[in-house]
């Protein structure tokens, strides 16, 4: 049996003209505009999907980032994405952990991520869950952030045609089925 064949079925909703389709797979994989990599504010890529854009990217997107320097807590960068078949990757810095204030700078850091594609004028953007691996924000948190910051940002109008929430784990997608069927 191969992988393809056992990740769930895609979800979508339409919200005026933008479709938000929740998928399972390999975010670094899509041929999107940009896909969203939640950043450290030092912009070093590090582990996880940092490895996977270094080693899929190439060499660009980290002189790219080393050309930048630094952000700040939800602040957005837009980059190339190398080699991969997104155009580009938006470095999105959100909360960590359990800091102070973690809903209020998640909903900053996806309204930062979503502001820097429509300036770009982009069609598609994916988004990973934000934060919910290896910085520990809470799952249903962050679909519920998630998905409440793409729909009011989809009504206020913009150039995104499609919004993709791509998750790695049946885990993830059915936190974030149960936020995007109540949309």
């Amino acid at each position: 049996m191969n992988q393809a064949s056992i990740l769930p079925e895609p979800k979508e909703k339409i919200l005026k003209r933008t479709t938000v389709r929740l998928q399972a797979g390999d975010l670094t994989a899509l041929p999107v505009d940009a896909f969203v990599f939640y950043a450290k504010e030092t912009l070093e890529l590090g582990s996880g999907f940092g490895t996977a854009i270094q080693v899929r990217g190439g060499d660009t997107i980290k002189k790219e980032l080393q050309a930048i320097g630094r952000i700040g807590m939800c602040e957005s960068v837009i980059t190339s994405a190398g080699n991969m078949a997104a155009k580009h990757i938006i470095h999105a810095c959100g909360p960590k952990f359990h800091e102070p204030e973690l809903e209020r700078k998640l909903r900053a850091c996806m309204l930062s991520a979503l502001e820097c594609a429509n300036r770009k004028g982009l069609k598609s953007v994916a988004f990973p869950a934000m934060g919910s691996g290896f910085y520990g924000i809470p799952l249903d948190m962050c679909a519920t952030v998630m998905l409440e910051v793409i729909r009011d940002f989809i009504q206020k109008g913009t150039s995104l045609q499609e919004v993709i929430l791509c998750v790695v784990d049946d885990r993830e997608f059915k936190a974030f089925r149960g936020k995007l069927e109540t949309l």
